[in-house]
């Protein structure tokens, strides 16, 4: 508020910087060279020339809602007071649904998942959204974020990957700090330019926005740390999520979170006809087939060689079948990792190979064409639009393989299983009964043969 008095003036102290008179790019456009460059700029402190409300607006927003909150907090809290009840253990909307009321109807199911939709799926929702960073972005921290995601997924079973979590959420701090750093950039008020914008520099403008450097003529993008607070937020989340999971009073609420073994026993589910009971035969039935579908979709986007593994690992699901259900456990998940690692890896590179569309197509296209084609290469820097098939694959091998590896996925192995049975015993009564008719018409065979001896 200060700073908008009329005492303050900037073009007091305001620099004009000089522009190089031979450079090989147009720096008409670079913060240094636009016109006076305002030192206080570059501290967050810049004149509003009336529109007072506009510059406050977000800071507006935040104490609002900051304030909202302390209300919120304190009234439930002197609620509790006058009535002498204890905070509930959990945060939720419904605090009468439970674990138990799962199964009970379509409504109770709804209630629980709008309790502890975060609880069960809160690890598959932050690895979409590290995919959705990865997507957005396509660029040097893009594929920070890629290799971080295949450490993760590299420890493959809950309990591992919640031990290497906290680090996760210390590397994702830590970049983001970092990148902020970038944004805000050397004052451009000490006229000097970067070394990727000097005369003598030959770095190509896309390979300095791929690198997310600093830079008067084209800053980096601030949006792009958004994605990655809400990666960061999703990731804290999950890190109380997996503190909780351990606490036996939120077990008894939410229900145990831990995976299938394979060495656990069939649990018997006795099937209510209802609803509920429809919706879940029709998403665990087909959610293997929903997923192949995914992949060929995928596999048939683009003509690379990258695609050719998605339609490979298709039709060998295809080839195998409900037979794969049918498999130990552990086998099941083994296929599963195989899939989902390769689609990571394709993301990873498909990241890691933009710096050659972007930055090097030119002599790609003169001298190394069937590069091009064979990875596929296109710049995806401007739209990010081109990785969003693999998004989608990668959602869905994921939720695939979540489903696996809990307790409800017995319900359509069990089912698999069955189906089998049915068809074995089928087959048995059909040849049993070929057998008796068999029999039959010999012993009236045989019976007339004895008449006409007889005879």
């Amino acid at each position: 508020m200060l700073y908008q008095l009329n005492v303050v003036q900037p073009i007091g102290y305001s620099v004009n910087c000089t522009m190089p008179s031979n450079s090989s790019i147009d720096l008409s456009h670079s913060v240094l060279y636009s016109g006076p460059v305002d030192p206080a700029q570059w501290v967050g402190l810049r004149k509003t020339d009336g529109k007072l409300l506009d510059y406050l607006r977000y800071n507006l927003m935040m104490l609002a809602l900051l304030a909202f909150e302390v209300t919120v907090y304190r009234h439930q809290e002197l609620y509790r007071l006058r009535r002498n009840k204890v905070p509930p253990p959990t945060r939720t909307l419904f605090h009468d649904i439970t674990r138990r009321h799962l199964d009970d109807g379509v409504m109770s199911c709804v209630k629980y998942f709008l309790n502890y939709y975060f609880y069960m799926f809160g690890l598959e929702t932050c690895f979409l959204l590290a995919v959705n960073v990865i997507g957005q972005r396509m660029d040097l921290f893009a594929a920070g974020h890629a290799f971080g995601l295949i450490t993760v997924l590299s420890h493959r079973s809950r309990k591992r990957i919640a031990s290497l979590w906290p680090r996760y959420c210390y590397f994702l701090s830590g970049v983001l700090c970092f990148q902020y750093l970038l944004c805000i950039g050397f004052p451009p008020a000490a006229c000097a330019d970067y070394p990727w914008r000097r005369l003598s520099s030959t770095v190509d403008s896309n390979v300095v926005k791929w690198l997310f450097l600093p830079d008067h003529l084209a800053p980096p993008n601030p949006l792009f740390l958004l994605y990655d607070f809400l990666l960061l937020l999703g990731a804290s989340l999950q890190l109380q999520v997996f503190e909780e999971e351990l606490q036996p009073a939120v077990q008894v609420l939410a229900g145990d979170n831990s995976e299938l073994d394979g060495d656990d026993a069939q649990i018997c589910d006795p099937i209510r006809r209802s609803y509920l009971d429809m919706m879940k035969v029709i998403i665990f039935s087909y959610m293997f087939w929903f997923v192949l579908t995914v992949i060929f979709i995928t596999g048939t986007t683009r003509i690379s060689i990258f695609c050719m593994g998605y339609l490979v690992a298709c039709f060998y699901f295809l080839l195998v079948g409900g037979d794969l259900l049918l498999k130990p456990l552990r086998s099941i998940l083994l296929y599963w990792d195989c899939l989902i690692g390769y689609n990571v890896f394709v993301i990873t590179m498909k990241n890691v190979l933009s710096i050659l569309a972007c930055g090097f197509i030119k002599s790609l296209v003169l001298n190394h064409c069937w590069l091009i084609q064979l990875f596929s290469l296109a710049c995806t820097i401007k739209g990010y639009t081109r990785l969003a098939s693999l998004s989608r694959c990668s959602c869905s091998p994921r939720r695939g393989r979540d489903h696996l590896g809990r307790r409800l996925f017995l319900l359509p192995a069990a089912a698999e299983e069955s189906l089998q049975d049915l068809c074995c015993r089928g087959a048995e009564l059909f040849e049993a009964s070929t057998v008796k008719a068999v029999r039959a018409r010999l012993e009236v065979e045989k019976t007339s043969m004895d008449l006409l001896k007889r005879q």
